[in-house]
């Protein structure tokens, strides 16, 4: 385990006069227009394209293929981690665009940054959606203190109170600390090891409530960038509406936080077309692909993506393989 007391973290007292002051104060932001709107539907189209190649009988322009007997194993209604999704261009060409990586670099005040590998999120509407039910959590280790990881949803359809996607509870990221001071006997909360999440029940989200951490629905456009602290309860909701959701999670950290280790593990994870945590720098482990699907063995398997990441310089070193 790294000494924690030591450990990088962003000063969040500074006077910014912009976006990151609200992000510091409320634990999460919207950028706006970060991407076109244009761009972000391509982005979209090409992530239901990703669904068409599976042999499940998915059609896009064919709504009654919209149900989970025609699509590839996913989590919450439509999280996607499995079958190396992670490293299918798509998701690369997203992380490599100029104005989303800049966006970090100002908020880490670096351009020599390493990236997530993360999946996505296309959430379909569909009668045979089950019934969402909340799952307020965290993903950052209590013992890891200040902020040391901000997550990012890079948002590429309209996304509307109604439409599902992220909810917050705001300001939570501020009592955090407290809260497991106060709680130690919390499952989990003492035995946390490299693992950074963190699930709360109803009794746990009142005491929140009861500091004025309120829940708020995230609404954002196509093209935005939603940012959160790793220590903001959040989880994300099924939508009431007919409308899809769409969102690539895509998070960065400066590469100088990373252990030569862990870049080490990380290099090795982007060769083998291997998925992680949000956090691009520390819990490099990997996430299994358990090959089920529907409750039974899955009858199709990918362990390389459908069109393979260009392996640019840049993505060389967001990766962790090349040195900046």
């Amino acid at each position: 385990m790294p000494h924690y007391e030591s450990e990088p973290k962003i000063d969040t007292n500074l006077v910014t006069g912009d976006w990151r002051e609200d992000l510091f104060r409320d634990g999460f932001v919207v950028v706006k227009g970060v991407l076109s709107p244009e761009t972000a539907d391509t982005y979209k189209q090409r992530m239901f394209q990703w669904l068409e190649t599976f042999p499940y009988g998915f059609k896009a322009n064919d709504r009654s293929t919209w149900g989970k007997e025609h699509l590839p194993e996913h989590m919450k209604g439509g999280m996607y981690h499995g079958y190396t999704v992670q490293h299918e261009k798509v998701i690369w060409d997203a992380r490599t665009e100029p104005a989303v990586i800049d966006a970090f670099a100002k908020l880490w005040d670096t351009k020599e940054l390493l990236v997530s590998f993360d999946g996505m999120n296309l959430t379909l509407p569909a009668a045979n959606m089950p019934p969402s039910t909340p799952w307020p959590h965290v993903d950052q280790n209590p013992k890891r203190k200040g902020m040391q990881c901000v997550q990012g949803i890079l948002n590429l359809a309209p996304n509307g109170l109604e439409d599902g996607g992220l909810v917050v509870m705001k300001g939570s990221h501020k009592v955090n600390e407290t809260f497991f001071k106060l709680h130690p006997e919390t499952p989990g909360a003492g035995t946390w090891g490299s693992f950074d999440w963190h699930g709360f029940n109803e009794e746990e989200v009142e005491w929140f409530k009861n500091r004025g951490c309120g829940e708020i629905k995230v609404c954002a456009d196509p093209g935005d960038l939603i940012l959160w602290d790793s220590r903001l309860i959040h989880y994300n909701t099924l939508p009431v509406s007919d409308n899809v959701r769409a969102v690539m999670y895509i998070c960065y950290t400066p590469a100088a936080f990373a252990s030569k280790e862990d870049l080490e593990k990380k290099a090795g994870y982007f060769h083998g077309r291997i998925g992680t945590t949000h956090w691009p720098h520390a819990n490099i482990f990997h996430q299994e692909d358990k090959h089920m699907r529907l409750g039974n063995p899955d009858t199709f398997r990918r362990d390389r993506p459908v069109v393979e990441p260009e392996e640019t310089d840049l993505v060389l070193k967001l990766a962790g393989v090349k040195a900046y």
